[in-house]
């Protein structure tokens, strides 16, 4: 029998961050995520006061045919948090339309079942940090930031808990997009990425580099009628 996931949008688009930023790329937004950012800008997938009436239930073989008709080159699983999810048959699915399967996670629960992303990046939480297997596996790391001293202790601990095979990756540091003119912070960021020493992080060879949404400067989500509402959690929901 089929898999079916519960799906929260899918829609056509380009990669707004990391290392494939400007891509041509397919997201499926799973629903459900246990972590519930105070930041989230995706708090439809989990919050109660905020879910739709109606999430959709897709099967790795509907979500492969929605991505092939995108024609895009590469699929991007996110959340919510997709990896509370089995998503080898999504995996599988992919594969055989030959489309690259990239995901974001928080890296918070080991992984269910039994695929290999072509792409993994990593954006872990305070609220639940990542399991190592995730941490060993990731291609970039993404720190949303919220304040001068959320991005001195994000530094700091990746400055400690950071294997070897990560010190070739971006580091990409993004201001949490409610304090995107946040002056101080965007400066704080600006050091970061081109100081040549930054907490002995670029000595092991992390690229530190300033991020950004792109997407959200474009719009991009809003050309697709698939794509719901961004819905930031408000404060007095939090």
């Amino acid at each position: 029998m089929s898999k079916e996931y519960p799906i929260y949008e899918v829609f056509n688009a380009f990669q707004g961050e990391g290392d494939h930023m400007g891509l041509h790329a397919f997201f499926i937004r799973t629903f459900g995520c246990p972590v519930k950012c105070d930041f989230c800008d995706s708090a439809g997938t989990w919050h109660p006061k905020l879910v739709p009436k109606n999430i959709s239930r897709l099967s790795g073989e509907e979500l492969g045919e929605r991505a092939r008709i995108s024609g895009a080159p590469i699929c991007i699983v996110t959340g919510g948090e997709p990896t509370i999810h089995d998503l080898t048959e999504l995996a599988d699915q992919l594969r055989k339309e030959r489309i690259k399967f990239h995901i974001e996670t928080s890296g918070a629960f080991a992984r269910k079942g039994n695929y290999e992303p072509d792409w993994i990046t990593l954006s872990p939480k305070w609220a639940k940090l990542p399991v190592a297997d995730w941490l060993l596996r990731a291609n970039e790391i993404k720190l949303v930031v919220e304040s001068l001293t959320d991005l001195d202790a994000w530094l700091a601990w990746l400055a400690t808990s950071l294997p070897a095979s990560l010190r070739q990756k971006s580091l990409w540091i993004h201001p949490e997009w409610s304090k995107r003119e946040d002056k101080d912070l965007l400066r704080a960021i600006s050091e970061a990425a081109s100081t040549a020493d930054y907490y002995n992080l670029n000595k092991h060879g992390l690229r530190i580099r300033a991020g950004y949404q792109l997407h959200k400067i474009y719009s991009v989500d809003s050309l697709d009628s698939r794509s719901m509402p961004v819905l930031p959690l408000p404060k007095e929901l939090r």
